[in-house]
């Protein structure tokens, strides 16, 4: 399979680490010129350094601005943007009587609004040369709830109607929108949720793993990289006649039909 991403450029937000990492270093694999951005600049640094010629650029997805200002630098590096992943650190869990409104608005700005302002920066150069894909990274959390994630279960239904009615808008344009749905993914956050609940529930972070694995039918937790699998190709030639799905990567554990 050719995925024909030479010379195509990919912009990946939050990829200094866990699948946001992996995409990129899977897009550069394929040939395509790859920038990242993230709040760390040590993190970047880790990051770039294994994957030279990659553009590292210091930027938080929670501000505005900064998203702005990323997307100009990449456009202005390497001439274009063609490809999109819009990726984020998921807010925190909570049951709902423990979120306050703040919690809301900075959920919504983090996981939705990250998303929103950074397509609305790349779509005129995808118009422009009628080719664009655009790949949002959420959760399986959007195909079923995942117990306590209020916050995630929530805001990312938002950004899935947002995705599929985007999508249809900018088909003519050769735009394609879809988005990925991990499963539990050996990540900073599932090891953050790991460590919650362990601190929690006063158990080892050993059994909660092993508990979650048996929930999943490839009895595992997930890698980045086999996330990364499926963003990257939906962000290649190859992808050419998917547009407004939402597929999740989650080792079997999405028992519905959808």
């Amino acid at each position: 399979m050719r995925l024909g991403l030479e010379g195509r450029t990919a912009l990946v937000m939050a990829g200094s680490q866990g699948i946001g990492l992996a995409a990129a270093e899977g897009f550069r694999a394929a040939g395509a010129n790859v920038a990242i951005c993230a709040r760390s600049q040590a993190g970047l640094d880790a990051a770039a350094a294994r994957m030279p010629r990659c553009l590292a650029l210091q930027a938080d997805v929670l501000i505005a601005e900064d998203i702005e200002r990323t997307v100009a630098r990449v456009a202005e590096h390497f001439g274009t943007i063609d490809i999109l992943v819009n990726n984020a650190g998921g807010p925190p869990a909570g049951l709902f009587e423990s979120l306050s409104d703040d919690d809301w608005h900075r959920a919504a700005d983090l996981t939705l609004m990250s998303a929103i302002r950074a397509t609305r920066a790349v779509l005129p150069m995808m118009r422009a040369r009628r080719w664009g894909r655009v790949v949002n990274v959420s959760s399986y959390g959007v195909k079923q709830p995942v117990p306590g994630l209020t916050l995630s279960n929530s805001i990312r239904m938002a950004v899935l109607g947002w995705a599929k009615t985007l999508a249809a808008q900018v088909a003519a344009d050769n735009i394609l929108v879809n988005t990925v749905c991990p499963g539990w993914t050996r990540t900073a956050r599932v090891e953050s949720l790991v460590s919650q609940q362990s601190g929690t529930s006063g158990r080892s972070a050993d059994d909660i793993e092993a508990d979650i694995a048996r929930q999943i039918p490839l009895g595992r937790i997930g890698e980045a990289e086999e996330i990364a699998n499926l963003i990257v190709f939906l962000g290649s030639e190859a992808a050419s006649y998917i547009t407004g799905t939402a597929i999740a990567v989650d080792g079997g554990i999405t028992q519905g039909y959808a």
